[in-house]
């Protein structure tokens, strides 16, 4: 897999590709990154890459031709299965979303910034639009690094146990159970004692029904949009 991410501020985002389970997946093989500074693509001599809208509306745009420019370069390097754009009001992005995104085999984010982008690169240049949630940022940088990571984690061999990425919170709509390490007891805190019984069917409906209660406590809506509203259990 090759992301490309295109950015104004490609320092904001350089340490996040760099470190823990990106940076081990890119010394596998397992992922590319490729980092482009717009102002690389512009004609300005100032390496200008936004300007005011038109209808004199506050705020600096993203222009279209130094997109365009970096887009069409990387497009005559290889395939791209998406052009992303991160914005505030894209599809949401989700777990589901990022098991998708790590099936394919290259894409692109285009990081907003400032007001935003001239529409007519949403219109002509990008294939999905994702935000990751109802608040506005300096940049799509974060944003960028964000996706990248969920996605890269549930590539197999990307993290050493795979397991542990498919037991992740919302891989099936529930919320992670709780987990507990060494020592079993600590200032009188003890771990469950199902979860030291070693009989592993109770130990996974011990899980389940954890994942369960979490999530209909802290987060029902993901069970009412899979489930449809489970009855409250009585304890």
């Amino acid at each position: 897999m090759r992301i490309d991410i295109i950015t104004v501020l490609p320092e904001m985002i350089e340490g996040a590709l760099n470190c823990s389970i990106l940076k081990r997946a890119q010394e596998k093989g397992l992922v590319q990154f490729g980092l482009h500074n717009l102002r690389d693509y512009t004609l300005d001599k100032h390496r200008r890459v936004d300007d005011y809208p038109f209808g004199g509306e506050a705020g600096m745009v993203l222009q279209i031709e130094p997109i365009d420019r970096c887009i069409t370069h990387l497009k005559s390097l290889r395939d791209y299965d998406e052009v992303i754009f991160t914005t505030p009001d894209g599809e949401k992005f989700t777990q589901k979303v990022a098991n998708e995104l790590s099936l394919k085999e290259n894409f692109i984010i285009l990081c907003g910034h400032y007001k935003g982008v001239d529409y007519r690169v949403r219109e002509h240049l990008v294939t999905r639009e994702i935000s990751i949630g109802d608040f506005v940022l300096t940049g799509g940088e974060l944003a960028a690094a964000m996706i990248a990571d969920a996605v890269v984690r549930v590539i197999p061999g990307a993290i050493g146990d795979e397991q542990s990425a498919l037991s992740d919170s919302f891989q099936d709509n529930l919320l992670a159970p709780p987990v507990y390490t060494r020592p079993a007891e600590y200032k009188g805190w003890r771990v469950p004692d199902i979860l030291l019984s070693g009989h592993e069917r109770k130990i996974a409906e011990w899980r389940l029904e954890q994942a369960q209660e979490r999530t209909r406590r802290l987060r029902p809506d993901l069970l009412d949009s899979t489930f449809g509203t489970l009855p409250h259990q009585s304890s």
